[in-house]
Formats: C-alpha cells, structure tokens, sequence
C-alpha cells in the first residue's frame, strides 16, 4: 500500500515538473512572438508614411505627375532607359 501511495506522488511529481518546463518553454516562445510583433507594428509604422512610401518609388524610378522625368545616359551602373519610367499619382 505504501509503495502504491509512494508512486503516485513520484508520478504526480514528474508530471509537475513536466508541465513546469513546458510552461517555461511556452512562456519563451510568447516572449520571442512579442518581441516580433512589436517589431513588426514599427515597421508597418514606417512603411505607412507618405515619405517612405514616396522615397521607395522614387527609389524605382518613378515621378510624380506633373514632373518632368530626366534620364541621363551613359553614366557607370546606370541601368536606366526611357521605358522604366514609371508615373506616381
């Protein structure tokens, strides 16, 4: 009887400790989603104003209407030709 008794406090012991490590691994993976996610919201942040969003079209060749769009020629690692020219409205 003292044997029976004896093992299942053993077996609730382990399952204790089993729960604990993985509430402590689960609590890590929250923390590094957090973490995440708050990276995330900042970058969604920055890529939502109008100047970042302005400075990457322009990073891709495009213009506004109404500007007048110059390419020069012949520069080193210029790739740019009359048919990349993109209109930003």
């Amino acid at each position: 009887m003292l044997v029976v008794v004896a093992g299942l406090y053993v077996q609730h012991t382990i399952e204790y400790f089993t729960t604990r490590s993985n509430a402590v691994a689960r609590r890590a993976i929250v923390y590094r989603l957090a973490r995440q996610n708050a990276g995330l919201r900042a970058q969604l942040r920055t890529l939502s104003q109008a100047s970042t969003i302005k400075a990457y079209a322009r990073s891709l060749g495009m213009v506004q209407a109404g500007e007048r769009p110059y390419v020069i020629l012949g520069l080193p690692g210029n790739g740019a030709s009359s048919s990349g020219r993109h209109t930003l409205r």
